[in-house]
């Protein structure tokens, strides 16, 4: 009796087999179908964008391809602001709405690849960041010294413009940077293949059109109406495709950090470390506030990483701190 019934399964089994392989069969070549429809539509819709999503500055050539620059308000000494890994300069469009209330400049910009700037060319670690930023200032006909404030990685790219630029630093503000202490760097170095896969696969979605289709639910929480308006190019697969580029560099940038955190490495200038509450890297930001005779650090009242949205007035109030201190 079990072997007749055995006989009878197999049959059955077989049916089965053919048809979940259809099914199946049938699913990827829908997938396929729609990815590449999805993909010619991106290709189309990206002619446009230029007329639907413009730039909101201008845009500065720094040697073989230009980087985005917006600068709101009037006051002195000018305020740079350096968005984190995997945003835009959109990103601080209300804090650039405050400072001006406050009479203060503030210019921020897309480092290259993200969101109006072109690509530039590799590896895309923060040295060479620091140096682009360096140009378009130059080229822009920015005057400083500058009150330099940035948002996470955007934290190593102006803290490499502050070591290998010094006069171009007036003051700095540090929003939850990255940290770059050597137990940080190691921990980094066993995640990178893993950050950079998950940034391609971001990257491939964009490319198919899901930024555009749902590039408002992409957007961080509280973002500015700026990035959700052009999160087509925000959160396009140029952003994307940088990111991972610039999560490559992680290990190399953070060591390129580590290396500037010696005492005394910003002298007199006044410095404000902002953390996110009950951060882990408090200790690390306590220590990078010393590296000024004059730096302090700031536990946010929210848990959050991106501070500028969560509590925008207490980097915008640090920001004008440090403004005030900087100035003869």
């Amino acid at each position: 009796m079990s072997k007749a019934g055995s006989g009878r399964e197999r049959p059955a089994r077989r049916r089965w087999l053919r048809w979940t392989g259809r099914v199946l069969g049938g699913a990827l070549v829908t997938l396929l179908v729609l990815a590449a429809a999805g993909y010619g539509a991106e290709t189309i819709a990206q002619g446009g964008d230029a007329t639907r999503h413009p730039a909101p500055g201008k845009l500065v050539d720094v040697g073989g391809h230009r980087l985005h620059l917006r600068c709101v308000g009037s006051g002195s000494p000018t305020v740079i602001l350096d968005a984190g890994w995997g945003e835009a300069s959109a990103t601080w469009d209300d804090v650039q709405t405050a400072l001006a209330r406050r009479s203060l400049r503030s210019c921020s910009y897309d480092r290259a690849g993200y969101g109006w700037s072109e690509a530039g060319p590799g590896p895309r670690d923060a040295t060479r960041a620091a140096e682009e930023l360096h140009t378009l200032l130059e080229r822009a006909g920015e005057k400083g010294p500058f009150v330099l404030a940035g948002h996470s990685y955007g934290g190593h790219v102006l803290r490499m413009l502050a070591h290998r630029h010094p006069e171009r630093m007036a003051g700095m503000v540090l929003v939850d940077v990255t940290e770059a202490s050597e137990p940080a760097i190691a921990a980094t170095r066993d995640l990178t293949s893993v950050i950079v896969g998950q940034m391609r696969l971001y990257q491939a979605a964009a490319r198919i059109g899901l930024a555009r289709l749902f590039g408002d639910r992409l957007a961080v929480a509280d973002s500015p109406a700026l990035a959700t308006k052009h999160a087509p190019v925000v959160y396009g697969p140029g952003s994307m495709g940088t990111a991972a580029e610039e999560a490559a560099s992680f290990v190399t940038s953070s060591e390129q950090v580590h290396a500037t955190e010696r005492p005394g490495e910003w002298g007199e200038k006044p410095v404000v470390v902002i953390g996110a509450r009950g951060s882990m890297s408090a200790g690390y930001y306590e220590g990078v506030a010393r590296l000024s005779a004059h730096g302090r650090y700031v536990a946010a009242g929210t848990e959050r990483h991106y501070i500028h949205l969560a509590e925008p007035e207490l980097v915008v109030g640090a920001i004008a701190e440090v403004a005030a201190a900087s100035r003869p």
